[in-house]
């Protein structure tokens, strides 16, 4: 079976050639990241993704987890994968040196998450909890919650969960029922059942710090009645050690289409009186507390997409390489040839690869954002660039991992009837990745955020200001002689992007229903033109390095650039003005009463 490699050359592209690295060493703590330490980081990442990750891919989907009185077990080899993981200091990279993190920008960070994503997403899972739980407690916990919490958690000595949703809420977190009653002297008992909580109970670690959306005793009802607790699965000594066990017991773990490695928890709050809880922030500000895990969780999410894609890509490409059947197109009588000949097989792979790396780049650029929404110096730009990761967070959550079903599924028809059987792997990729668009928010939940937080209420300023971006690159590649014929073709696909959002703002207040109707359609039209602006903008970088040293090195990587941005553009960016067609006019068929 093919094992990852890390798309280690495409990922220094990104980090060269679209990401503003220099805005990057400018901000507080980032002044020592260099081109060569970026580099160096990430090629060791590559070693652990692909000699220990790897290799466990395979095993966990076919062994899963096992529940045993209460326990769960992970799959064999797992422990010791995490023993080096933490060991070897990758556990939260990006956290703060405050509290034994590594400090590194997001944008390298996140690299690395997919390479752990493609290399084994059930085991990336894990550290990606914990890094949301750090968030929330770095952010909104007390100065001895961080103090007796974050060293191990950012250590991965102990993991974290989020606890949101239970049997009779699904999405609708105002029907949240879980209980905490104070007990006077600052903590609280918490009772009630959470669903679906990942690693929510393992034998990774000897403690699980849960953070528990629930009500406290006399809060309104609705999402404003909500709080957010602490409550660790093994109480804490005031000195850091393990004393008594909390109660907060496992009932179940769920029997999954995918991720079999990854253990979903059915998990009981209180069962023997109340598990010892304490309050992160103020009382009745839980969602919103939520919302910075939940947040840093889409984005993670979205990486999630872009790991599996990958996989999937690398995966059908070897057996295409390989797969020797029928004769070239054309050559009547010739000899056969692997299938990676073959037009149709090609296109397919194009879709896989051009589409991975579209996310990829605007992942990456994404990552700027965040990291200089936090740190940058100026105001204005803090604002500038939380304004540009809010808009995207939804796009890059909602198109990648909708894409990653879609690419796990084209490699699936690569393999053509092998990959519909399990032994090939294939179909793992596909399995895994389902899940992706479902959880930490539907796509449907993701694309409602987009159209109304994000174009409604701002009357679509921050995506104005990302379109004019992108008509500035159109501009470009007109006068660039090898790419001109792909300046008009963006131009019409930003066109349609425009109109679209600009029917979302005009109509958002007075027919909600109807734009709703296409609130999944823009989110998927956003996504294919932002992808395409990264390509386009990778293009042309590529073509004018080619212009300066047309025999360097790194000239298949640039020759290679403009063919995923010229694929992209006629087979991907075409799709924009039907797709913004059906966002104006197909409401009205979607919502007719005869119509279900």
């Amino acid at each position: 079976m093919h094992e990852y490699q890390a798309p280690l050359a495409d990922m220094k592209f990104v980090l060269r050639e679209l990401v503003d690295m220099e805005l990057v060493a400018q901000l507080p703590g980032f002044g020592e990241m260099t081109r060569d330490v970026a580099d160096a980081v990430l090629e060791e990442a590559a070693k652990f993704a692909g000699a220990v990750l790897s290799p466990l891919n395979r095993r966990g989907d076919l062994e899963g987890v096992r529940w045993q009185d209460g326990q769960v077990l992970t799959a064999g080899g797992w422990k010791q994968a995490y023993e080096r993981f933490v060991a070897d200091g990758w556990n939260a990279l990006s956290c703060p040196t405050q509290f034994g993190g590594q400090n590194l920008p997001r944008v390298l960070s996140a690299l690395i998450e997919e390479m752990w994503n493609g290399a084994n997403v059930a085991f990336a899972l894990c550290p990606m909890l914990t890094r949301g739980a750090i968030d929330a407690l770095e952010l909104r916990g007390t100065d001895a919650q961080r103090e007796l919490y974050l060293p191990k958690m950012v250590s991965g000595e102990w993991t974290g969960t989020m606890n949101l949703t239970e049997p009779q809420a699904g999405s609708d977190l105002s029907a949240v029922r879980t209980r905490a009653v104070p007990t006077g002297d600052g903590r609280y008992l918490l009772t009630g059942q959470k669903i679906f909580i990942t690693y929510g109970e393992h034998d990774l670690t000897g403690n699980i710090v849960h953070m528990v959306l629930a009500r406290a005793a006399g809060a309104p009802d609705g999402v404003k009645g909500t709080s957010l607790f602490l409550v660790p699965k093994f109480l804490v000594n005031p000195d850091g050690s393990l004393g008594a066990r909390n109660d907060v017991h496992c009932l179940s773990v769920e029997d999954k289409l995918g991720i079999h490695a990854s253990p979903t928890c059915v998990l009981a709050f209180g069962q023997n009186g109340g598990a010892i809880a304490e309050l992160i922030g103020e009382e009745n500000r839980g969602l919103e507390y939520m919302f910075i895990m939940m947040n840093a969780a889409r984005y993670s999410v979205g990486i999630e997409g872009v790991g599996l894609s990958e996989r999937a890509y690398q995966t059908a490409l070897a057996y295409a390489q390989e797969r020797i059947q029928g004769a070239e197109a054309g050559l009547r009588g010739g000899p056969r040839v692997a299938i990676v000949r073959h037009p149709d097989v090609r296109r397919m792979l194009m879709l896989m690869r051009s589409q991975t790396e579209a996310m990829r780049a605007l992942a990456a650029v994404v990552a700027v954002s965040l990291d200089a929404a936090r740190l940058h110096p100026q105001p204005q730009e803090r604002e500038r660039h939380q304004s540009m990761a809010d808009l995207m967070i939804p796009v890059i959550k909602g198109w990648c991992t909708e894409n990653s079903v879609d690419i796990a599924s084209l490699g699936i028809q690569v393999h053509g009837g092998v990959g519909f059987i399990e032994e090939t792997g294939a179909a793992q990729y596909l399995r895994d990745a389902r899940i992706t668009p479902i959880y930490e928010g539907t796509t449907a939940i993701q694309a409602n955020d987009l159209i109304g937080r994000k174009l409604a209420r701002d009357g679509g300023a921050a995506a104005q200001t990302v379109i004019a971006q992108m008509r500035s690159l159109a501009a470009a590649l007109g006068t660039e002689k090898n790419l001109s014929d792909l300046g008009p073709e963006f131009s019409c696909a930003i066109d349609a992007l425009e109109q679209a959002i600009r029917y979302v703002v005009e109509n958002y207040a007075r027919d909600i229903r109807a734009v709703s109707v296409g609130a999944v359609p823009l989110l998927k039209l956003f996504g294919i033109v932002a992808g395409g602006w990264q390509l386009l903008r990778s293009a042309l970088i590529a073509q004018q390095r080619l212009a300066a040293a047309p025999n360097s090195a790194e000239a298949g990587l640039y020759e290679a650039k403009i063919s995923s941005a010229r694929f992209y553009t006629y087979y991907l960016l075409s799709q924009a003005p039907g797709v913004a067609h059906a966002i104006v006019r197909g409401g009205a068929g979607a919502l007719a009463e005869a119509a279900l």
